[in-house]
């Protein structure tokens, strides 16, 4: 993974994907506007100029490049595509790909053109089926989502990145999301990250199965305790 170079934030940032507010977890994008033939083959140079019809002087694509590169492709920027999308091109920082990333992913997938990439929408939104993928765009998110000179995530944005991720199909995820809000915590850190995902996926939504005396960070056990409170409430 390239090591980039760190940036000033900027007021626009919020066109981008940092630290989105998630209005929705999955569009239907829109239908790409030609046929691929398959003789169609990949080109370097083509791959190249597509990127720069988004990159700024510093040969990066920021968040007014992206806001256009979503509007282009027919993707909202908070679309859990794009998510997968940045995960294939291995980039390091939200809202940024680099000529580097932007390159080496796609010649991976084999785009070099806007149609190309929107016929792999499939693909990518299947990629998100296979529990072991899944785990590890999961486990990716939490790095991509951070401000890199921090080693945690600030609550706000670790909630937005759960909806994006968990909150299609973990059932208690909307009551989690309310315990999050009124909760004490002001950021979450990579072992409770791994662990919210883990819980997820092994305790029943009745909490029946929850082993008081397992390995889960206090986040979890004050969310089981305060879910069971309100249940016998």
């Amino acid at each position: 993974m390239p090591v980039k170079k760190k940036r000033k934030s900027s007021g626009s940032e919020d066109l981008g994907m940092k630290k989105c507010k998630i209005t929705s977890f999955i569009r239907t994008p829109q239908a790409p506007t030609k046929l691929i033939s398959e003789d169609e083959h990949f080109s370097s140079k083509k791959c190249l100029a597509w990127f720069y019809e988004y990159a700024g002087p510093d040969e990066v694509v920021g968040p007014e490049g992206m806001e256009k590169f979503c509007e282009d492709i027919g993707v909202e920027p908070e679309n859990i595509i794009m998510l997968v999308l940045a995960w294939k091109l291995e980039a390091v920082n939200m809202g940024f790909f680099t000529k580097e990333e932007w390159v080496k992913g796609m010649t991976k997938l084999q785009c070099d053109c806007t149609e190309k990439l929107q016929s792999k929408f499939d693909y990518l939104r299947s990629l998100l089926n296979d529990t072991a993928t899944f785990k590890n765009i999961y486990r990716y998110a939490f790095d991509f989502a951070r401000d890199k000179d921090q080693r945690s995530l600030d609550l706000d944005t670790a909630k937005s990145m759960l909806a994006l991720v968990l909150g299609r199909t973990w059932p208690l995820f909307s009551v989690f999301y309310q315990f999050l809000e009124q909760s004490k915590y002001k950021v979450m850190n990579k072992d409770q990250w791994f662990n919210v995902l883990e819980f997820s996926r092994t305790v029943h939504a009745d909490l029946a199965n929850y082993d008081e005396d397992g390995a889960w960070p206090v986040l979890l056990d004050e969310f089981v305790e305060w879910q069971k409170a309100r249940q016998a409430s």
